[in-house]
């Protein structure tokens, strides 16, 4: 029976920094502090980066031995006691890299990092604090004028913000990806014995970079540039690719149309080669021309245009469907595309938006694309009737949140500023106070294109590598352009140029519409290796590393509890309405508004509106691929005024009268019935009917193969059509459990009222071994 693939986990999470005056001694240990390893660096050398690695597994009382045996070898006098020959640099979580510019090499250490999330039990770390370390000894240091300019450079890439790593989780990848390789036949991988234990447990791995180039044109018109591009796209998420085109596309001068005619041209010539079923899809839309119109809502049009690139892509479900799907079949549900696998179902094709600087209109087209999505998801999940989610709801403002946070951030390391125009800014609900907010983020951009710029992008050139300070060549703040570090070969032909017309790669195209990274092939089998570990391994053992049971840990302190703070203020201030977050509530229901104003939580009456009574979005005709639609004459003027789904607020015939305030609220506004009241005489026979109802489910009558003469005339036999036996959300069986976890469990209930169990020879020595490795 093959056994089940799961990701490795980076056994070093622990560092410790040892400096000596010829050596730095990096000591790795995985979190329980049992296994150890030791990386040894040498100072000695100007500039070259000499690293051994003895590639042996420490136990914490080797390890002890080791460095006092370093301590006191490299003291300046034998048997001395005031000074030590070992000093301990830093501790850390993680090493960034290595990186040298004109004098030696710098060791980059993360020295502070925080959870930030769970997938699937997989921690994501966000790094909080980094150090960035000399190597060469001073006796030895070759000293370069230019050297502290570069190492500004370098340091104006900020990685204490926005940089993520996890242990155990492939970041570089989607879920999709990662998933499907897990479910990969391993009977096929190529299979490495991992014998010796010690391969697996390594401070770091040297993995090589695959780079690919190719020469740019100033006039390219068989767009080879472009087919590249759209080759690869194919290659990692399939077909169909959509472009929405966000830029302008009628000026008096022309600025930013030349990237559109550009762009059309480009697609247009790609997709006559192609076949039609794969070929790209192209949607242009001026979203700046439909903001200026009071007519029309941009939102709706963007609404319209994300339900088509959904319905065409589909989503990924790592589940079969629910049952609750069959049984309430929905005809937005029915025309979803993507791939149906046995295990769930498959995303195939992306949405790529853009305009000028991808900045406010590509995030708020995303959001909008991303909210579409959700709602399919969480209808998938059975938590709404119908895939489709309101504004104004608890869950979409969080929604919004999380995307105006995320166009913040790739808005100040892009262009220096916070997002200018918003997602409230689009449903013109904005605040006037958000208009001097505004001017403000406007004028911060354009200070930060105009002079800081240049220096942003020298940065992030040094950071990747891109360029690589050398001895007698000009600096990087000394080139006229960037140009030619990203083009290297622009002065020579490539001997194996692609063709102009067959510009895919034969296997992308067989494949699609799934994408070749997630094929079962040869050629991505070859990619992986497989390691087999004993299922109590530590390196696959998902269990110890989301939980440490190894570590003391706090119910307050923990990260699923204390995961986030905002939900608080999107939850309803009062007391008795529905705290769905699918419900639509006002601004001032929720508890960022003013808590002490009484007379409105009095006034208010919930709205109530679900995403089950959501008004079904305008047809997918709407959406249209031509350019014709919006570069011509101002059709939506002379449309009417889209109306946006705001609750209204009603209040009573006799609002304007002063009522005492009642902390608990009239039990007819909870339950809708006032119990105090009698029965009406057609709700008694209702209940009583009820009653029989239940009563003849579980009787059984002795007589029933008789035909039933004294049967009353009020009871009805009902027949069980569907037991719901394939979905666990209707149906869940209770967890069969072995006779030592029952006896492992009765005894922890003993324990806990004083009556302790004898140990046995194996927990006394498992006992005795862990004292050992722990504290001598």
């Amino acid at each position: 029976m093959p056994t089940a693939a799961a990701p490795i986990i980076s056994s070093v999470q622990k560092l410790v920094l040892y400096e000596t005056r010829a050596r730095y001694f990096l000591v790795g240990s995985n979190n329980a502090e049992t296994k150890y390893r030791v990386l040894k660096i040498d100072r000695t050398e100007p500039k070259d980066l000499v690293i051994i690695d003895d590639r042996h597994v420490y136990t914490q009382q080797e390890v002890r031995e080791l460095l006092g045996r370093l301590d006191l070898g490299n003291r300046t006098k034998m048997g001395q006691k005031g000074s030590s020959g070992l000093f301990r640099a830093v501790s850390a979580f993680g090493v960034v890299g290595f990186v040298r510019f004109l004098e030696g090499y710098y060791i980059v250490l993360i020295t502070k990092r925080r959870k930030m999330a769970d997938i699937g039990g997989h921690a994501i770390y966000k790094v909080e604090d980094t150090n960035m370390i000399y190597i060469p000894n001073d006796s030895v240091r070759v000293t370069h004028p230019d050297e502290a300019r570069y190492l500004r450079i370098f340091q104006n890439v900020d990685l204490s913000s926005n940089f993520y790593f996890s242990y155990s989780y492939d970041l570089s990848h989607s879920l999709q990806y990662n998933l499907t390789v897990l479910r990969m036949p391993l009977e096929m991988l190529k299979s490495e014995m991992t014998q010796n234990r010690q391969e697996s447990f390594d401070i770091f791995e040297d993995e090589g970079l695959i780079t690919q180039g190719g020469s740019v044109d100033q006039a390219d018109p068989f767009a080879h540039v472009a087919a590249l591009h759209f080759d690869q796209m194919f290659q990692r998420f399939g077909s169909p690719i959509i472009i929405l085109n966000l830029v302008k596309e009628r000026e008096k001068r022309k600025h930013e149309r030349i990237l559109s005619e550009e762009l059309v041209a480009a697609v247009t010539y790609l997709n006559q080669f192609l076949p039609p079923e794969h070929t790209i899809v192209y949607i242009p839309w001026d979203m700046a021309k439909y903001t200026k119109s009071k007519l029309c809502n941009v939102l709706d049009r963007l609404n319209v245009i994300a339900e088509s690139v959904v319905k065409k892509t589909g989503f990924f479900v790592n589940r079969p469907d629910s049952y609750c799907s069959i049984l309430r079949p929905d005809e937005k549900w029915n025309e979803l595309g993507g791939c149906v696998i046995p295990t769930g179902r498959l995303q195939t094709g992306i949405l790529r938006t853009n305009c000028v600087d991808c900045l406010d209109r590509t995030n708020t087209a995303q959001f909008m694309v991303g909210k579409c999505a959700l709602a399919y998801q969480l209808y998938s999940l059975g938590l709404i009737d119908k895939p489709n989610l309101q504004f104004d709801t608890d869950a979409v403002r969080l929604f919004e949140e999380l995307y105006e946070d995320h166009g913040d951030t790739l808005s100040l390391q892009y262009g220096g500023s916070q997002l200018v125009h918003r997602v409230k800014t689009y449903r013109k609900i904005a605040p006037w106070t958000q208009h001097s907010k505004d001017i403000m983020q406007t004028l911060s951009r354009y200070y930060s294109n105009a002079f800081s710029d240049a220096d942003r992008q020298d940065s992030i050139n040094l950071f990747l590598g891109v360029f690589h300070p050398t001895e007698g060549k000009p600096h990087l703040w000394e080139l006229p352009t960037d140009f030619y570090l990203h083009h290297k070969n622009t002065m020579r032909l490539l001997p194996t140029r692609r063709s102009y017309t067959y510009w895919w790669t034969p296997e992308v195209i067989k494949h699609l519409p799934l994408p070749y990274d997630e094929v079962i092939c040869a050629v991505n089998l070859k990619k992986l290796i497989v390691k087999k570990f004993h299922k109590y391994e530590e390196e696959i053992d998902i269990h110890n590393e989301f939980f440490r049971p190894y570590e003391l840990s706090s119910f307050d302190d923990t990260f699923c509890l204390a995961m986030t703070s905002s939900a608080r203020d999107f939850m309803p201030k009062t007391v008795g309405i529905d705290p769905s977050p699918f419900t639509v509530r006002k601004p001032d229901e929720t508890g960022k508004s003013v808590l002490g104003n009484k007379s409105n939580r009095e006034e208010a009456v919930l709205q109530r509106k679900t995403a089950a009574s959501a008004p079904p979005p305008p047809s997918e005709e709407a959406v249209s691929s031509s350019s014709e639609d919006d570069s011509g004459t101002d059709r939506e003027e002379e449309g009417s005024v889209s109306q946006r789904s705001t609750p209204v607020k009603m209040t009573d015939a006799g609002d304007s009268a002063k009522v005492t305030e009642n902390v608990v609220q009239p039990m007819k506004e909870l339950y809708g019935i006032n119990l105090s009241d009698g029965l009406s005489e057609e709700d008694f026979s209702i209940y009583s009917r009820f009653v029989q109802l239940g009563q003849s489910q579980h009787k059984q009558d002795k007589n029933s193969q008789q035909p039933c003469s004294r049967c009353s005339d009020g009871v009805i036999k009902l027949t069980p059509i569907s037991a719901f036996s394939q979905d666990n959300i209707y149906e869940v069986q209770p967890p069969r459990v072995d006779r030592k976890s029952t006896e492992i469990f009765q005894a922890h209930i003993q324990a806990s009222q004083g009556i302790m169990q004898p140990l046995g020879k194996e927990d006394s020595s498992m006992y005795r071994e862990y004292i050992r490795n722990r504290y001598l």
